[in-house]
């Protein structure tokens, strides 16, 4: 789930105080500066050669034999002319996933030629990447599921990209939150855009005010020893000026029962740009009867 997430992706004591706007002066100029910067990093980040925008397949393996290829014969067909006629094979077997290379196909890993290779899944630290020309494929688990993911650096939605718009930064969308840790730590059910379902712990809930009324927002962790929270929410803007499948955002660790959340760093998931990735969707508690306007706008390029 983290390398899903965070292509740029805990216990605290509760404390009396809910979240509230940050004060104005100096400080906003700073946090606005802050940004900024934050914004130029989530575009070079989706705009990279290992960005969301380079997605050109992603094909769900089933056991035996896999043929990989550009012609229409193979089981997992991709018509791109990086591609050979038939590249290989993807052999699962026991969870276990080898790539068997055609003589010729003309896939590499890190520069060298391959013949046959075990392929490590994108859960572990360093996946094992195959390349083939501008094409680059590797293997994904989800929720138990095995697959292979196709990236393009020379795919069309990356050169035809039109960039990001967001709503204007405003002070009054980022707060000092009040943690409300779970307790014991709940395991929340968070289902993705294919209908796949994965439990994901949720060490407590951020809670604020605005417009007089208070919120609340299940966080989770990614991984274990996570050092951010994760928050996934729907509110009123959703599906209208903002994504339709909810946004995301990140958030420190709770300090003396306080989170600091800045809603004008909520973003669009990896879906709404490409049709080849995998999102959680924000479970049924994170869906506020709010509009927040602030963070990213939804992509009007298409794809």
């Amino acid at each position: 789930m983290k390398r899903l997430l965070r292509s740029l992706a805990i216990a605290s004591v509760a404390a009396t105080f809910a979240w509230a706007p940050l004060a104005s002066g100096s400080g906003s100029a700073t946090e606005r500066t802050d940004i900024e910067q934050w914004r130029a990093k989530r575009l070079a980040s989706l705009t990279s050669e290992t960005g969301w925008l380079t997605l050109a397949g992603l094909f769900w393996l089933k056991d035996g034999a896999n043929t990989f290829g550009r012609d229409a014969a193979n089981t997992i067909r991709l018509d791109n002319p990086a591609l050979a006629a038939t590249a290989g094979s993807f052999i699962l077997k026991d969870k276990h996933v080898r790539f068997v290379a055609r003589d010729g196909s003309g896939v590499t890993h890190e520069g060298r030629p391959v013949t046959a290779i075990d392929l490590v899944p994108d859960t572990q630290d360093a996946p094992t990447l195959l390349n083939s020309g501008s094409l680059t494929f590797f293997l994904i688990e989800r929720a138990g599921n095995l697959g292979i993911r196709v990236r393009d650096s020379a795919s069309p939605h990356r050169k035809s990209f039109r960039g990001l718009d967001y709503f204007p930064i405003g002070d009054e969308w980022a707060f000092d939150a009040r943690f409300e840790p779970h307790q014991p730590v709940q395991q929340i059910k968070i289902v993705n855009i294919l209908g796949m379902e994965e439990n994901m712990t949720s060490p407590g809930a951020l809670v604020f005010t605005k417009d007089g009324k208070e919120w609340r927002l299940d966080a989770v962790l990614e991984e274990p020893d996570a050092k951010e929270l994760f928050v996934m929410f729907t509110d009123g803007t959703t599906g209208r000026e903002t994504y339709g499948g909810g946004r995301f955002l990140y958030a420190p660790l709770p300090t003396a029962g306080k989170v600091h959340v800045d809603f004008n760093k909520a973003y669009s998931p990896p879906c709404a740009f490409n049709d080849f990735a995998t999102c959680p969707l924000p479970p049924f508690q994170n869906r506020l009867a709010l509009r927040v306007e602030a963070g990213e706008k939804k992509y009007t390029g298409g794809h």
